[in-house]
């Protein structure tokens, strides 16, 4: 990159917004123009300087930040990132964010242990990155990751297996993986499915909490059933099952039903969920049985995953990149040979209702 994104950081707090700063400026490609303690302050900055990315507290005295948010897209779109508490009334307000455009949701920085300040710099980091080069953004940039140490595979969840033989249940399942742009993507899938569908499970990438608000409100509005996942949960025709945020999810099968087991674990690839580790575990599990789609995100996620799917004689479909908020997990799908298909959203929803 030629130069760094410029974030304007927005939060009450003080411990926050330092914090927040000394995250984001430990990134090569990370600049902090300037930090504001409400919505108010924070248009003054954007008078005098336009970000690359706003990151914004949903809850700040004055203006909230879903209304800032509102005002943002309407008169200036610029990539917001949302950054909340673990207050689980956030959780609802961060689904109607995304809904309003913001691109992702985060956690605050949690800072208790050196592990999972490691892990709130990954994400919050990634997440400004992937709002840098979402197509809300002014600019075109091409990001290339710091290395991290240790970047696991999904080895480290569930080790490789052999081509599954010896699959006699017709069940058939489809897989879906998504990150950044994933949730209108998803709800514009799911509303348009009916209610014989087979079953579904889903990995986007999204915090602890934000998940159980996402499955409901898609339970709200499809005619398919969906919910968070939790261990045991069969697979059923006409159902949903989201991947809960800090849990891995694995496919299973028993006799001919088909169900899902949490794990928790190291991050892979950079997430927990791991697309990889859902289509590798439907891979060994489901084989030719199973339709596995991978949606807008960035980073690789899945890529590997899906090209076992394909080897395991599973239909494999990537979203084209005109469709895509951002192109990067498809797109590294692709360059791996791993998808049979690359179609459109309006394909995608075509082809698994044919």
């Amino acid at each position: 990159m030629d130069k760094k994104i410029q974030v304007l950081i927005v939060d009450d707090s003080a411990l926050v917004r330092q914090t927040m700063s000394s995250i984001l400026m430990s990134d090569p490609y990370i600049q902090v123009c300037a930090t504001a303690s409400d919505p108010y302050y924070a248009a003054k900055r954007i008078q005098n300087r336009i970000p690359d990315v706003i990151t914004l507290d949903i809850e700040m005295p004055r203006m909230n930040g879903l209304t800032f948010l509102k005002k943002i897209m309407s008169q200036h779109p610029i990539p917001v990132v949302i950054v909340s508490s673990h207050v689980n009334e956030d959780s609802d307000i961060a689904i109607k964010a995304l809904e309003y455009g913001a691109v992702e949701v985060v956690y605050k920085p949690l800072v208790n242990t050196k592990e999972a300040l490691e892990e709130s710099k990954i994400q919050i980091c990634d997440a400004v990155k992937a709002a840098a080069i979402s197509k809300i953004s002014r600019k075109s940039r091409k990001i290339h990751f710091s290395p991290v140490s240790p970047n696991f595979s999904s080895d480290v969840i569930l080790k490789k297996g052999t081509i599954p033989t010896k699959i006699t249940t017709t069940n058939k399942i489809i897989v879906i993986g998504a990150s950044t742009g994933g949730t209108e993507t998803l709800q514009q899938i799911l509303v348009n499915l009916p209610i014989d569908t087979p079953g579904i499970v889903i990995v986007q990438h999204m915090p602890e909490g934000f998940t159980k608000a996402f499955a409901n409100r898609l339970n709200q509005i499809c005619q398919l059933s969906v919910k968070e996942a939790e261990s045991g949960d069969i697979i059923k025709r006409g159902s949903v099952l989201i991947a809960p945020g800090n849990k891995h999810l694995l496919l299973k099968r028993n006799g001919n039903n088909y169900y899902v087991e949490l794990k928790g674990g190291p991050l892979v690839n950079r997430h927990r969920p791991s697309v990889d580790v859902l289509f590798r575990s439907a891979a060994r599990y489901a084989g030719k049985n199973a339709t596995g789609i991978i949606l807008t995100g960035m980073g690789d996620d899945g890529a590997k995953g899906l090209l076992e799917m394909k080897e395991t004689g599973s239909k494999t479909i990537a979203q084209n990149e005109k469709s895509c908020i951002i192109f990067g997990m498809p797109k590294a799908a692709i360059s791996l040979n791993a998808a049979s298909e690359t179609l459109s959203l309006e394909e995608i929803i075509n082809r698994i209702n044919n």
